[in-house]
């Protein structure tokens, strides 16, 4: 198994924040690199809600698998190369004061396979700039003007 995280102090309530996780459909609403999302199910919250995602060229299935409001949301990455696997990518929402902690991670599975490691550390390496950009969005969505 192998792990990044990113964190970032927000300058907004957990359930401030929450809300915006919690429009699953809408990641491309306050992530510029992101091109393009939709759900892909009726279902629009809670464990089961799956959207697409378009990343230039690349093309993403995320699905929920853990729904905690206001503090955890965790989807499974699908449509990265068979290679990579599948990772898992979770959001933590820690009051902090006015404030609250933002934690982005991802898991990835790659086995004792030296070649999946290889492309997995790679994997998430891009999902960890992703992750910064998504922290960067969710800020600027939720606290305007503040830094954070």
């Amino acid at each position: 198994m192998i792990h990044i995280e990113r964190s970032s102090e927000i300058a907004a309530t957990p359930a401030e924040i929450w809300e915006v996780l919690a429009d699953f459909g809408a990641l491309a609403s306050w992530v510029p690199m992101i091109q393009h999302t939709c759900p892909l199910s009726d279902q629009t919250e809670g464990v089961g809600t799956v959207r697409r995602v378009q990343v230039q060229r690349q093309t993403l299935v995320e699905t929920v698998t853990v729904w905690s409001p206001p503090d955890t949301l965790t989807y499974t990455i699908e449509g990265l190369p068979s290679i990579a696997g599948v990772p898992v990518t979770t959001w933590r929402l820690i009051a902090d004061g006015p404030n609250t902690r933002v934690t982005v991670s991802t898991d990835l599975d790659t086995g004792r396979n030296p070649i999946r490691r290889l492309v997995g550390r790679k994997v998430l390496d891009r999902l960890g700039l992703a992750a910064e950009f998504m922290l960067a969005g969710l800020a600027a969505r939720v606290a305007p003007g503040a830094s954070s």
